[in-house]
């Protein structure tokens, strides 16, 4: 991953980290709202993480208010000597009825539906949960906010891949990884461009 420092970026900046790996990362059961610790690599994860963004001048550190991002904010926060915030606004994509079910699982159920929200359409309501247009104005809501409050800041987000994705269409983070994102690049909350 590039590794790009916000000490050098004049206005306000997230990082947007993807939490460790959970239980559920390692068992291949989908999360959205569900709220599985992190796995053993997954502590150790957060741990090297740390280490490596240590001097990334991080003012502040905020993170989902599930369990997994909970505990990876926490560990770096230890290591950065922040004490995280937790907001509710940066959890995953809720897709209800397909909380902890594995991919095969969700196909035998609702075939057409997956495929349709595999497809980044953007109505599609997974689970009967929340439609991907739903979930960027609820983080892009936040995001605005939240950059608002802290100008010329550094702000890490610990959080989920449906929220990175809402913030930077087309990301693709594995457990523990993470970009940078300028607050001028952040997308308009309601706009129905390309992938998220």
């Amino acid at each position: 991953m590039e590794q790009i420092s916000c000490i050098a970026v004049d206005d306000t900046s997230f990082l947007l980290i993807r939490h460790a790996e959970s239980t559920w990362n390692a068992g291949g059961r989908w999360q959205g709202h569900g709220d599985p610790p992190l796995t053993a690599r997954g502590r150790a994860q957060a741990v090297a993480l740390a280490e490596l963004l240590s001097e990334e001048g991080i003012d502040l550190l905020i993170a989902s208010d599930l369990a997994r991002s909970v505990e990876t904010a926490a560990i770096l926060g230890a290591r950065w000597g922040l004490v995280p915030r937790h907001d509710a606004r940066l959890r995953e994509i809720d897709i209800g009825a397909w909380t902890g079910l594995t991919r095969k699982q969700i196909a035998e159920r609702e075939a057409d539906l997956l495929a349709r929200f595999e497809a980044e359409d953007l109505d599609a309501r997974p689970g009967g949960g929340e439609t991907r247009l739903e979930i960027r104005a609820r983080v892009r809501s936040a995001a605005a906010e939240l950059a608002a409050s802290h100008r010329g800041r550094c702000l890490a987000l610990v959080t989920h891949l449906g929220v990175i994705r809402a913030l930077a269409p087309g990301a693709e983070l594995a457990n523990a990884e993470w970009l940078r994102l300028p607050v001028r690049a952040l997308p308009a909350a309601g706009v129905r461009e390309g992938t998220a």
